[in-house]
């Protein structure tokens, strides 16, 4: 065992604080990881106040991990100490499965086993994330980070990156098709910046005229104000997909109508009841497809980050220390973020000390 160091909520109406734990020696096939850096995902917000009701605590969040190899099992192959590494929101899963054997461990029929506040599936104890100074870490679900990015923009790629690429990927995007993205957010320029590196013509979806200038920074081709009924009706039967970012309850069926017949709107931000409902004439009579998709499998994070890397594709960040992660949250919840932000792990190294 090691012993190790973060920050964990010990209930849901706690706030984070410093937190003594160890970690597990490692197995024959697992990797030990210093962490550097650790994104701040709105996920871990919603599992340290247990919003969906599943948390487990103790609970270290922490999904967005990159750092350096600093041993490994006897049983290990593609790592070596030193290496630059990366671990995103799935560290088991049980293998055998359809979805296991089809490189999509995310939907695991057994349920995978998440970075953090899941259950170890050799031991049984709570996994503990990446809010820390070290992590172990099965080699399978270890991925490497290409030289040419850069670590800390390369943290929210494990999970913001991935969640947008492996959709517009699996549903076939190619260079031509128009692709809305809904929502400018951590999830929204990454899709944009995908979605162009794919070669479409993108246009952003959002609310409000001031982020207008922004989604063209971004890489956007056009911008529709989507309270604004006049623009939507423009671009009614344009799109090919929509990628939809938004994580909170809002009404497709606008921007259902936006598609092509046989287009797909694909949900990734979303997964609280659709309300309002969805009017079946808005598929059925269009041959249109209504699709999520949740995060992508191991293989295809490594596709993102060597993509990324070969595009000079980053996540735009601020890094921050992690004595100000709780107010760190409350940005995150306020919307108050450029558009990801990124804990640097050296200043865990001051909170030890003192």
């Amino acid at each position: 065992m090691t012993q190790t160091f973060g920050y964990a909520a010990q209930s849901a109406s706690s706030p984070l604080a410093p937190f003594s734990f160890e970690r597990r020696t490692p197995r024959h096939d697992d990797v030990a990881i210093d962490i550097l850096y650790c994104g701040v995902c709105h996920t871990d917000i919603h599992q340290a106040r247990n919003e969906w009701g599943v948390s487990l605590y103790p609970l270290v969040p922490g999904h967005e991990i990159v750092g350096k190899v600093s041993a490994v099992g006897d049983g290990v192959t593609r790592f070596r100490v030193g290496d630059r590494v990366g671990v995103g929101c799935l560290v088991d899963s049980c293998g055998h499965c359809h979805a296991c054997t089809s490189d999509q461990e995310q939907y695991c029929v057994e349920e995978p086993t998440q970075t953090y506040a899941s259950r170890d599936r050799i031991d049984g104890s709570v996994t503990l994330g990446g809010y820390s100074n070290s992590i172990v870490v099965k080699e399978h679900f270890v991925v490497r980070i290409p030289d040419a990015l850069d670590l800390a923009s390369a943290a929210p790629i494990l999970c913001a990156g991935i969640t947008t690429f492996s959709p517009l990927k699996r549903h076939g995007l190619r260079p031509g098709h128009r692709v809305g993205v809904l929502g400018m957010g951590g999830l929204g320029h990454m899709g944009i910046k995908y979605a162009k590196a794919l070669g479409a013509e993108v246009t952003v979806f959002t609310r409000s005229s001031t982020k207008a200038s922004e989604a063209r920074k971004q890489g956007a081709d056009n911008v529709v104000i989507s309270s604004n009924e006049s623009e939507m009706r423009a671009v009614q039967g344009h799109f090919d997909f929509l990628l939809d970012t938004i994580p909170v309850k809002h009404d497709l069926n606008p921007y259902l109508e936006t598609l092509k017949f046989g287009g797909v709107h694909i949900l990734v931000g979303l997964i609280e009841p659709i309300t309002p409902p969805v009017h079946a004439a808005n598929l059925v009579m269009k041959g249109r497809t209504l699709a999520g998709s949740l995060i992508g499998g191991i293989a295809e994070t490594q596709d993102v980050l060597d993509f990324s890397a070969e595009h000079g594709i980053t996540c735009d960040i601020e890094t921050i220390d992690i004595k100000s992660i709780n107010e760190a949250f409350e940005r995150v919840v306020a919307g108050d973020v450029k558009y990801r932000l990124v804990i640097d792990m050296a200043s865990l190294r001051n909170v030890s000390a003192s």
